[in-house]
């Protein structure tokens, strides 16, 4: 089966430094989650506990129907205020690698969210995400992207 690609790029009015350290600490995803979503995190973790390469963090989430899912993930690399890499170790899905880039930029800081995932169940996966996986998984990153305008601020467009 293939494997799907999802990609964000945001730009916030904010130094890498702050909207890195925002990130570097896995407490805030609950912060930038939609609330539909019943997303728990299992693993608990002191408020300024920043991810390191290794650290194992589990979740629970309802994405549908109020069916909980178990999820461990894996902060596989990590090049401070550069970009991160969480991967699933185990749950819903078949393979789930996310890798966020930072770049420095004159409106701030711009963002790129880059996701490579396979749903499970082979072919009938397949359909799944033809049909509700892929705009649920939208859904999420647009619900993000909002979110993240609402705690950092829009960078305001410019005029010419």
């Amino acid at each position: 089966m293939a494997n799907y690609q999802l990609k964000r790029v945001q730009t916030l009015p904010l130094s890498i430094e702050k909207l890195w350290d925002f990130f570097s600490h896995p407490n805030n995803l609950q912060v930038i989650t939609h609330p539909d979503v019943k997303f728990i995190q299992l693993t608990k973790l002191q408020d300024d506990e920043a991810m390191y390469p290794g650290m194992i963090i589990r979740y629970k989430f309802a994405p549908f129907l109020g069916i909980f899912f178990k999820w461990e993930t894996e902060i596989t690399e990590v090049k401070e205020r550069d970009y991160f890499i969480d991967s699933q170790k185990s749950g819903p899905f078949a393979m789930w690698q996310h890798r966020h880039s930072f770049k420095s930029v004159a409106e701030g800081t711009e963002m790129t969210d880059f996701l490579e995932y396979r749903p499970p169940y082979g072919f009938l996966g397949t359909m799944a995400h033809g049909m509700f996986l892929r705009k649920q998984l939208e859904t999420v990153f647009d619900f993000r992207f909002k979110k993240l305008e609402e705690l950092f601020g829009k960078v305001q467009p410019k005029n010419n």
